[in-house]
C-alpha cells in the first residue's frame, strides 16, 4: 500500500540540513485558499487606496525591523551570503513603499480628452482590482522577485495566494505570517506550498491572474494550465543577458560590473551577465581585469564567502555541460571551470563558438563567455542573436544610450549592471523566451488592475449621434465637420 506524501522538507543546499517541514497542499486545499481569498479581496478592496497603503506601510516597517531574521531564512534555504539576502530584502522594502505610495496616482480615476465629436462627455478611466491573484515565485530571489508581484497586486486592491518555490517555502511562510500580524482581519496574503502539482492547482483554481517567475519550460506549462479557464498570465522566464564594452568604456568599471553581474548569487540571476562582447581595441586589457577580479570571488557557506552554493542540485549538470561543451569546441577557461557537488568556481570562458550551449542557453551559474568584436554593430548583432530578451548592460562614455536602445531587451543598464531592478518606478520584464508582461513601476501596478472606462454626459450635444432620431441633416453636418477636421491634404 502506497502512502501519499503530505509534507516535504526544505533543505540547506550547503549542508543538506533540514531547515523546515511544510505541507504539500492538495488541489482541494488550494481551491479552499482561493475561496477564502475572494472574501478577503472584497474587504481589502473596500479599504480604498489610503487604507491599503497604511497597512502596506506598516508591513514595510515589520520587514525593515526584522530584515536580519528574514535574511537568516533566505540564507538557510538558498545558501546565498547573508549580505546578499539583506540586499534583496532592502530592495523589496523599497518597492513595497513605492507601490503603496503610488497606487492611487497610477490606478485612480484619470480624466481623458473626449474629442470634439463627444465634447459633451466627461471621460475618465480607472483601474479596478482583479480580485484574487496567484503568484508563483522562484527560489533564486525568494523575497525580491515575488514581492514585485505580491506588493503591487495588493496595492492595487487584490488578495494574493502565493506559491513559493519548493526550495524556499520557509521564506514564503515568513512573508505571509508577518503580513497577517498587520492585517489579521482577513487572509489577504496566503501561502500554499508543495511541488509543481500545487502550482498547477493554483492555475486552475479560478484566480483572476497568475504572475509566474521561472524557466521558459515551466512558463509554458503554466500557460497551458491557465488556458483551461482563460486565466491571464504574467511570465518572467529568465534570460541570457549580454554586456557590451565599447572602446571608450571605463574598463575598471566595466570589469567590476561584469564580475558582479555574472557571479553574484552564484550566477543564479535571471538578469545576470552570461555573455560579454568587447571592442577589439580594449579586449585584452578588459579580459585581464576580469580575470584578476574573478580570482578573488570565493564560493562557500562561511561568513567570508562571496557566493553560495548552487541552490537547485539539478542545475549543476547544466553548468557542467555548458562548460564542457565550450572547452571541447575550442574554448578556454581562464578562471575556474570546476563544478563540484555543491559549488561552482567562477568561470571565465573565451574563444567560445557562438553556437555553443554556453552562449545559446541560459546557464544560471557563475560562468560567462567573453568574445572580441570588431565594432559595436557586431556587438549588437551578436547580443541580439538570442531567443531571450530580458536585460543587458552597455559600457560606453559616448554611445551608451544609443547602444542601449538598439539592444533587443526589456531593460538595459548603461555603465552599470542590473541597476534597473532597483528602481521601483521602472517596469521589469522582457520578451521572447524571457516572457511577457511587467512587474514594478506604473506598468506593474496596472498589470493587477482592470481598466474601466466611464463617460458622463455633461450637457445635451447639438449633434446627437447615438440616437435613432438622428436624421440626414445631422449626418450631413457630421460629415462636413469630419471633412474640415481630418480631410485636409498634406
Amino acid at each position: 500500500m502506497t502512502t501519499m506524501q503530505t509534507k516535504f522538507d526544505s533543505l540547506n543546499p550547503a549542508t543538506d540540513e533540514v531547515v523546515g517541514s511544510h505541507p504539500i497542499h492538495t488541489a482541494e486545499e488550494v481551491q479552499a485558499a482561493v475561496e477564502r481569498a475572494r472574501t478577503a479581496a472584497a474587504w481589502w478592496a473596500d479599504l480604498g487606496f489610503s487604507g491599503r497603503a497604511e497597512r502596506l506601510q506598516r508591513w514595510k516597517g515589520v520587514l525593515t525591523r526584522r530584515a536580519a531574521q528574514l535574511a537568516g531564512v533566505v540564507h538557510a534555504e538558498t545558501g546565498k551570503p547573508h549580505a546578499d539576502a539583506m540586499l534583496e530584502i532592502i530592495l523589496a522594502i523599497d518597492h513595497t513603499d513605492w507601490a503603496a505610495k503610488h497606487a492611487r496616482k497610477v490606478l485612480g480615476p484619470h480624466r481623458r480628452s473626449s474629442g470634439l465629436l463627444m465634447a459633451n462627455q466627461a471621460s475618465t478611466v480607472e483601474y479596478q482590482p482583479l480580485g484574487v491573484v496567484g503568484v508563483i515565485g522562484p527560489w533564486n530571489y525568494p523575497v525580491f522577485t515575488p514581492m514585485g508581484s505580491i506588493a503591487y497586486a495588493m496595492a492595487a486592491g487584490n488578495a494574493v495566494v502565493f506559491k513559493p518555490s519548493e526550495y524556499t517555502p520557509g521564506v514564503g511562510r515568513w512573508l505571509a505570517d508577518s503580513f497577517a500580524e498587520i492585517v489579521p482581519e482577513h487572509p489577504v496574503l496566503q501561502v500554499v506550498t508543495g511541488y509543481g502539482e500545487t502550482g498547477a492547482a493554483l492555475c486552475r483554481a479560478g484566480v483572476a491572474k497568475i504572475a509566474f517567475t521561472g524557466s521558459p519550460g515551466t512558463g509554458k506549462k503554466i500557460m497551458a494550465a491557465c488556458a483551461d479557464t482563460l486565466t491571464p498570465v504574467l511570465i518572467e522566464a529568465g534570460g541570457k543577458d549580454a554586456l557590451i564594452v565599447d572602446a571608450d568604456a571605463d574598463l575598471d568599471l566595466a570589469a567590476d560590473g561584469a564580475v558582479w553581474g555574472g557571479f553574484s548569487n552564484a550566477g543564479q540571476t535571471c538578469t545576470g551577465i552570461e555573455r560579454v562582447y568587447v571592442h577589439e581595441q580594449v579586449y585584452d586589457e578588459f579580459v585581464a581585469k576580469v580575470v584578476e577580479k574573478a580570482k578573488s570571488v570565493r564560493p562557500g557557506f562561511d561568513a567570508d564567502a562571496n557566493i553560495g552554493p548552487i541552490t537547485m542540485p539539478s542545475q549543476l549538470d547544466i553548468i557542467r555541460r555548458h562548460i564542457a561543451d565550450a572547452v571541447s569546441r575550442g574554448g578556454r577557461a581562464l578562471v575556474g571551470g570546476e563544478v563540484g557537488d555543491r559549488y561552482v568556481q567562477p568561470t571565465v570562458l573565451v574563444d567560445v563558438p557562438e553556437d555553443s550551449s554556453a552562449v545559446r542557453e541560459e546557464t544560471f551559474g557563475p560562468t560567462m563567455t567573453i568574445a572580441k568584436v570588431r565594432d559595436m554593430d557586431e556587438a549588437i548583432a551578436k547580443a541580439n542573436d538570442t531567443t531571450y530578451g530580458l536585460g543587458g548592460s552597455v559600457f560606453s562614455k559616448k554611445r551608451g544610450m544609443e547602444l542601449a536602445r538598439r539592444l533587443r531587451s526589456g531593460m538595459v543598464a548603461v555603465n552599470s549592471v542590473i541597476s534597473f531592478a532597483g528602481v521601483p518606478s521602472l517596469p521589469f520584464g522582457g520578451s521572447g523566451d524571457s516572457g511577457f508582461g511587467r512587474i514594478h513601476g506604473p506598468e506593474g501596478l496596472r498589470e493587477f488592475g482592470k481598466p474601466k472606462a466611464i463617460t458622463r454626459q455633461r450637457f445635451r450635444a447639438p449633434l446627437t449621434l447615438t440616437s435613432f432620431a438622428r436624421g440626414p441633416k445631422v449626418d450631413a453636418q457630421v460629415a462636413k465637420l469630419i471633412t474640415l477636421l481630418h480631410g485636409k491634404r498634406r
